[in-house]
């Protein structure tokens, strides 16, 4: 076809051998830490002497184990629903008013997941302690992960608006109905599968963040990445460790996949649209 880029067939094998390479470095790895919850041996020695559910029956049966399950899933799901609220009514904010400075305050909102995780939990704990004198709990935590779930949210629903620009909200308008009618029935569902692709996203890295959450969890709220890592290094913990590395990497891949789907379905959707 005349004007298109054609990539040598040199390249593209460079291409797919440098995919490949990249792929086997990431994935062999988490492959291996769901092979050896079942390894038979507490050792880990690869390739298994057998496989036994032994250990995923030990996690079960683990009061802490599931304590810190049971705490990342409320605080994922407590940071999605505020990520959900913040970060639509900023996107529709800057949608909608043109101001002095707004450049800056689309900067603000991003900058969060930017940051070293450390900058920030570091920052939380001084602001929550130090500056408000409220002691450490869930919802600190809630509030820290916020902060960056928002960013999901927030790019989505700007990527959305800009993808579909103001014409079907205009026409609503024109029409005679009022912001909240035209928020209701014309907005809200276009922004629908938008917003749940964020929530899946902002659950993802909610579940499995660490390093914000050692800064900002009291004693008594243990989530499963920080009992993942205090337990690591303790006798005859490996292999129930193992179980619950492979159960967080399944719980934070099947959001990210999911939402990866919607929104490529979407995004055909709307391109096959006239």
């Amino acid at each position: 076809m005349a004007g298109a880029s054609v990539i040598s067939p040199g390249l593209r094998r460079s291409l797919t051998a440098l995919t490949v390479v990249v792929l086997v470095v990431v994935y062999v790895p988490l492959a291996l830490v769901v092979v050896n919850s079942f390894n038979i041996d507490n050792t880990f020695g690869f390739p298994p002497p057998g496989y036994t559910l032994h250990w995923w029956q030990l996690a079960w049966e683990s009061q802490g184990a599931r304590s810190a399950l049971w705490t990342s899933i409320k605080v994922a799901c407590a940071a999605t629903v505020v990520a959900l609220l913040l970060g639509t009514l900023a996107a529709m904010a800057l949608r909608r008013t043109r101001f002095f400075g707004r450049n800056v305050v689309s900067l603000l909102i991003i900058l969060p997941i930017a940051l070293p995780g450390v900058v920030t939990g570091l920052a939380f704990q001084n602001g929550f302690r130090t500056i408000l004198g409220i002691q450490l709990s869930l919802w600190t935590i809630v509030i820290a992960h916020a902060t960056f779930c928002i960013v999901t949210i927030f790019n989505n629903v700007q990527a959305r608006f800009q993808r579909l620009g103001g014409n079907f909200e205009q026409a609503s308008m024109d029409l005679g109905a009022g912001r909240w009618t035209t928020f209701r029935l014309v907005t809200f569902p276009m922004l629908r599968s938008a917003l749940l692709a964020g929530a899946l996203l902002s659950f993802g890295l909610s579940f499995d963040e660490i390093v914000v959450t050692t800064f900002t969890a009291s004693s008594q709220d243990q989530t499963l990445p920080i009992w993942i890592f205090q337990n690591l290094f303790r006798p005859n913990q490996a292999p129930v460790v193992n179980v619950v590395a492979a159960v967080l990497v399944v719980v934070s891949a099947v959001p990210i996949y999911l939402a990866q789907r919607l929104s490529g379905s979407q995004a055909e959707g709307l391109t096959a649209s006239p």
